[in-house]
């Protein structure tokens, strides 16, 4: 009974937690789409997805906590590099930084049916298959910087094999990003997200769990050069490194209803 019980939280947890995500979004799709088309709107776009960001989080019931100092508007425009362990990472990034920002996403986000044409309107994407698409990325970027908008950049590429335990080697891109700009570095780690919903391939499992953000120190970059990028990026993987918890290592397991049998133990299954 016990673990009919917890198939059937995880069940309805899951189901909660997609629907107080979806439908923030279908309110908003008529705002989003208007906006999104005129590039002079995209602040307010990004206003919305903050507010929906926030909002979704809080109907999840999950607590976040914040340590190091969290940005402010009035904040120059610097490059934030984070660890990419869950598709929430976005969200809660947008929750956790005010103001105007930017991110870099993969392209493949764009081709997502009703949101992703959005997405790629407002914000920046790349096929990091591409060097003509990594390049452009970077102009756009280095634009974004010089409006004052401040720029996220997961510097893995991917979503880790072994979140929240080990990331994977970080590409120069973000760093000679923000040498070139004289822009510093603020590396975040989010130690958590991977509890709350893994990046298990053929199914979605969410599962409940507390979130944390934690705002390193910013690595200044003014007076370096290209050469120093190898060094900015082995600063910056450590100090997202170090706010790992031991104890998070891991994704949740598969839940199964209790009478019926796995296909094998290794087979990831459609469960929540």
């Amino acid at each position: 009974m016990r673990h009919a019980l917890r198939y059937i939280a995880h069940r309805l947890y899951t189901s909660w937690s997609t629907f107080w995500f979806v439908l923030p979004f279908a309110v908003t799709y008529p705002a989003q789409l208007l906006l999104s088309k005129k590039p002079l709107r995209h602040r307010y776009l990004h206003g919305i997805n903050r507010r929906w960001s926030i909002f979704s989080i809080r109907m999840w019931g999950v607590p976040v906590r914040i340590l190091g100092r969290q940005p402010r508007p009035s904040d120059p425009p610097c490059v934030y590099v984070a660890n990419h362990s869950s598709y929430v990472d976005i969200l809660l990034l947008f929750k956790a930084i005010p103001g105007f920002l930017n991110i870099i996403g993969k392209s493949a986000l764009a081709e997502v049916p009703v949101w992703g044409p959005i997405f790629g309107r407002t914000y920046i994407t790349v096929n990091r298959n591409s060097a003509v698409s990594r390049g452009r990325s970077m102009v756009l970027a280095r634009q974004s910087l010089e409006k004052g908008r401040s720029v996220v950049i997961f510097p893995e590429g991917t979503i880790s094999s072994k979140p929240g335990e080990e990331m994977m080697p970080f590409k120069d891109g973000a760093f000679q990003l923000a040498i070139a700009a004289g822009v510093p570095i603020v590396p975040i780690t989010m130690p958590l997200n991977h509890r709350f919903m893994p990046d298990v391939e053929g199914t979605l499992r969410v599962r409940y769990s507390p979130l944390q953000i934690t705002f390193h120190e910013p690595i200044p970059t003014q007076g370096l050069s290209q050469a120093d990028a190898p060094r900015l990026r082995q600063q910056a993987y450590e100090a997202i490194s170090s706010g790992f918890l031991p104890e998070a290592a891991g994704i949740p397991a598969p839940s199964f209803w209790p009478w019926a049998k796995p296909a094998a133990p290794s087979a990831e299954q459609p469960v929540a």
